[in-house]
Parts: structure tokens; sequence; C-alpha cells
């Protein structure tokens, strides 16, 4: 691994349970592979006080560790809708605090069965109106939903944000980045048989593209060929690494333009990096 580049992970959850007893070993491990920026999103509103308080715990190892805040699809059915007051409080809270970059992960899931669309729907319909009021980029969940979210975007004047785990349309990919959204590519990528997410990572625009490891979700294809299915930050440069592969890129050429993309996408994360001391990019 070259320990001169920086890799950035756009989503990764550290607070999940599957970290809970191993955090400082996974956070150094992530530190020691040259992942120097990694994004956190919070899933419920109790978690909030949690993320924020472990984005400041290790940014000595992970100088760009920060955080979203909001309520994802798959925790709607936990949710009170009082729940959108606490996620207002807590972002005015937040903005004061450079570790925190948007709203997120907030979204649509259409795939998993049994969730109650309209009350999904009414919960990720105020977030955004909560991204819109403070002017916030969002992290956003898109599994089977791209349409319903790209119309929900339009309506609203949201300055761009992270189409998480891509996985659409080459139109609707288009349709995302013309309303100022990265798309996020990781493990799933590394599968021969993925082959609309290959393509698209291999010809959409080079500066759509952002990294992810989703982990402790979607592990690379060599994890799941020996049987592992747990993913983890520290994984981050070998999954783009076979990223840069794809796209016929030299992995200092990756590497500096998905940093790029995203500090782009997330200018409270380009801000609170800007005059880091230990950050060596290309330029």
């Amino acid at each position: 691994m070259n320990d001169s580049l920086s890799w950035v992970d756009t989503h990764c959850h550290l607070d999940a349970p599957e970290f809970e007893k191993n955090l400082s070993q996974v956070i150094h491990a992530a530190a020691q592979n040259g992942v120097k920026a990694i994004l956190l999103p919070a899933v419920k509103v109790a978690d909030s006080d949690h993320v924020r308080e472990l984005a400041s715990q290790y940014a000595q190892h992970i100088p760009g560790l920060v955080y979203t805040l909001g309520i994802h699809p798959l925790f709607i059915a936990q949710a009170k809708e009082s729940d959108l007051t606490l996620l207002q409080e807590q972002i005015k809270q937040s903005l004061t605090d450079p570790r925190f970059v948007g709203i997120g992960e907030i979204g649509l899931d259409y795939f998993v069965e049994g969730l109650d669309l309209k009350r999904q729907e009414w919960f990720f319909h105020s977030q955004l109106d909560l991204a819109e009021q403070y002017q916030l980029p969002v992290i956003m969940h898109v599994r089977r939903s791209q349409d319903a979210i790209l119309k929900a975007i339009r309506r609203r004047k949201i300055p761009g944000g992270i189409a998480h785990a891509f996985n659409g349309s080459f139109q609707q990919a288009e349709q995302f980045i013309g309303l100022g959204f990265k798309l996020g590519f990781g493990g799933a990528a590394t599968y021969q048989r993925a082959l609309q997410i290959r393509r698209l990572l291999a010809e959409l625009p080079l500066d759509s593209i952002v990294t992810e490891t989703d982990a402790p979700d979607i592990p690379p294809a060599w994890l799941r060929d020996e049987g592992i299915r747990f993913n983890e930050p520290a994984l981050m440069p070998r999954i783009a690494i076979a990223l840069a592969q794809i796209r016929g890129l030299t992995n200092e050429e990756f590497a500096a333009a998905v940093w790029r993309n995203a500090m782009h996408v997330l200018p409270r994360w380009s801000a609170l990096l800007a005059n880091h001391p230990i950050l060596h990019l290309a330029p």
C-alpha cells in the first residue's frame, strides 16, 4: 500500500454494534493504511451524541473523521414524529462543530419488504426540508428509489450531497450529478458479476465519483470468497485501488480525484481539512 496517499471513506458506520468491542483497533488499522478521512452517518436521533463524540474522540488518529445527522429509512419504524424536532435541535447545536458536515443517512428504501412506505416518505421529506432550511448537503440512501428521490430533490434547493451505494441507471446517475450529487462506490464494484455498477464506475465522469466502504456492510469480493461478511475502513485503500483499475487510472490519480470530489460536495469537510499539516495530496 502506498503510504503517501490519502484515502477517503465517505460512508462508514463506526457506531455499529459490530465495532463496539474493538473500535480503537479498527480506527488504528484504518489510520495505518492511509485512511485520513471518514464520514460517519447517524441512523437514529438517539445516536446523535454518540457519533459526535466518536468524531471528536478519534480525530487524533483520523484527522478527517466527520459525521452527519439523520434518520435512516430502515429505522423509521422505531422513530417518533417528535424525533424530527429533536433532530432539528441536534442540527442547530452541531452547526458550530466543524466535524458536522451534513444531514444523513436519509432516503427511501423500496427493496426491503414490510416497510411502511407512507411513513418512510413522510420522514424523508421532513428531513429534506431541514436540509433546505439549513442549506446542508445530504447523505442519501437510494435503494431502488432513485426516481422518487430525484423528484423530491427537484422540489427543493438543496446543496447536493452523496447518493450512497449507487446502483441506478446512467440516466438516473446523470440526473443526480446535475443536481449537485456525487455517487458512492465501494465493495459492490469489486464483484465481477456487478456489471451495471462496474459500467457506471468506468464510464461516469470522474468528478462525480466518491469512495466508500459502508462498513461493516458490503464487504469486497475477496472477503466474501473467504466467507467473511464483515467490512472495515482499513479496507478502503484496497477497495479504492480495485476501483481505480476499473477506471484505468493510477492509484495516485484516483486517490486525488475522489478526495477532491468528497471535499467539493461537502464544503464543511473541506474547511475542516483545508490547512491540516499531515495531509499530502496530489494537486
